[in-house]
């Protein structure tokens, strides 16, 4: 090999190195070096982020809220108001009372009152419980209940919609980590190529090759450099995946996290023989952005009944019972007619009816009631049109992807055909240099691409298991790394 054919192979590779860089931004420099190691598969990846994630539990949270919130409904239903009230306070002694009468005949004489005077003043206290049980609400109780109940479905939809966002975000991040690895091999492959071009050049210039000069050297000294800067950055973009990887599973700065995977390999993934009507179907059933629009028309209708219920009368029980005591006490009369406030005990119990008589207000109330229920049922429609174009999207996405990598291992495999061809006919004298060129930088783009092309497939794969809303659920059964079969 001539040294102006070395320079352009130099040329090449530097071509294909550049194609290896582009990638993520550089990581930021001055990182602690990591003490432990982590690995992690895919389903581990996606398992641990959906655990460890603020924004998945933030939105338990909210279900927790809204379950609290259905408790309090339900408790609702018996004795919705019970309640007991205290008052203290002075109380006045007796003045003008007749020697020898009974205390309980001292209302008869009509010479004895208060006395309000400091030193006849003593300590009285009223206590009194009531107790309140609705009989008939004419569907307000029972709307209200259903009404949280389905509030509860919403945010358990909402919780698994934030989970299927974290776990393809995980998986991609996963799977980012691996190319920019595949990459760094590449890299370092390529690099060899260097080296030996390298050697080539310096040894002809050492023999006295005419065909060789000092800008040969000069060149090659240059493309070198280049290449190294490269390097650099294929390096510094697999630590930023790293450190992507680490934040989206929320590990120590000094934890370092490796995935078992060696190699970057396509996820097996059988696509269903209905193809798009099997996934639209699918993703009708466990999406929660319709699970939490259908939960949110049910809530909605309750509501409706709940408003409407103003225009009935509501019938109730109620209860009280209240004890009046002053110490040192004062005489009580026994009678049926005659009480003191000041002692005793009284009760009350009785069935009640209460009547809105505001009947603008209710069908106003109503009416806001039933269009709060139509936007609901609109975005419902909404929602089941936008999960059928995410995974009639996803769907094709992944047919393309699933075509590309087919066609960059096809391409992948006549590049490798093609340099080894090279290569012998080369050590036999009987190939041309500028084909051998030609061949490295084939099978070395074809490789890059080829990495990128799986990359993109694994991606769509899981973007069409988050658009049918089974992702999570497949982490969970720990399903996903078992050849991803779609066929049930």
């Amino acid at each position: 090999m001539t040294a102006p054919s070395l320079v352009r192979l130099l040329g090449a590779v530097v071509l294909t190195a550049v194609l290896l860089g582009a990638g993520p931004a550089a990581a930021q420099p001055g990182a602690p070096a990591p003490m432990d190691t982590v690995q992690v598969d895919l389903t581990e990846t996606i398992l641990r982020a959906l655990e460890e994630s603020p924004e998945v539990d933030q939105r338990r949270a909210q279900k927790q809220f809204a379950t609290a919130r259905s408790d309090e409904a339900q408790a609702n239903r018996f004795l919705t108001d019970v309640s007991i009230n205290t008052a203290h306070s002075l109380a006045p002694g007796l003045d003008n009372v007749p020697e020898g009468i009974a205390g309980d005949e001292l209302y008869l004489q009509p010479g004895v009152t208060n006395d309000w005077s400091p030193r006849a003043l003593r300590p009285f206290s009223r206590f009194e419980i009531a107790v309140q049980q609705p009989l008939w609400t004419w569907g307000e109780l029972s709307g209200s209940i259903s009404a949280a109940r389905r509030g509860v479905d919403v945010e358990a939809a909402r919780v698994e919609q934030k989970a299927l966002e974290v776990a393809v975000r995980a998986g991609e991040t996963y799977y980012g980590l691996l190319l920019t690895k595949a990459l760094d091999r590449l890299a370092d492959r390529t690099q060899e190529v260097i080296d030996r071009a390298k050697r080539e050049i310096n040894r002809l210039l050492d023999e006295g090759d005419e065909g060789v000069s000092q800008s040969d050297l000069f060149q090659t000294r240059l493309t070198e450099e280049e290449t190294r800067r490269r390097a650099v950055e294929v390096e510094q973009n697999r630590k930023t995946a790293r450190s992507a990887l680490r934040r989206q599973l929320f590990l120590s700065d000094r934890v370092r996290v490796q995935p078992k995977a060696d190699e970057l390999r396509p996820l097996s993934f059988a696509i269903h023989p209905d193809s798009l009507d099997h996934y639209t179907q699918r993703a009708l059933q466990n999406r929660p952005e319709v699970q939490q629009a259908e939960a949110g028309v049910k809530a909605r209708r309750a509501l409706v009944d709940v408003a409407r219920s103003d225009y009935y009368p509501k019938v109730g029980l109620r209860a009280t019972l209240s004890q009046s005591v002053t110490l040192p006490e004062r005489p009580n009369p026994d009678n049926a007619f005659i009480g003191d406030s000041f002692m005793g005990t009284g009760t009350r119990t009785g069935i009640g009816v209460q009547q809105n008589l505001n009947f603008g207000q209710t069908r106003a109330q109503v009416e806001q009631a039933k269009a709060e229920l139509n936007a609901v049922q609109y975005q419902r429609t909404a929602a089941e049109q936008l999960v059928r174009f995410e995974v009639e999207e996803a769907y094709r996405s992944l047919l393309t992807a699933q075509a590309a990598v087919e066609s960059r291992d096809r391409s992948t495999t006549i590049a490798g055909e093609w340099l080894r061809t090279e290569q012998v006919n080369f050590d036999l004298d009987l190939g041309d240099t500028e084909d051998l060129i030609k061949a490295v930088r084939a099978d070395l783009e074809a490789r890059a691409q080829y990495l990128r092309a799986v990359r993109q497939y694994n991606g769509a794969v899981l973007d069409l298991l988050r658009a049918t809303g089974t992702l999570a659920d497949r982490a969970r059964s720990g399903t996903l790394l078992d050849a991803v079969d779609d066929q049930e």
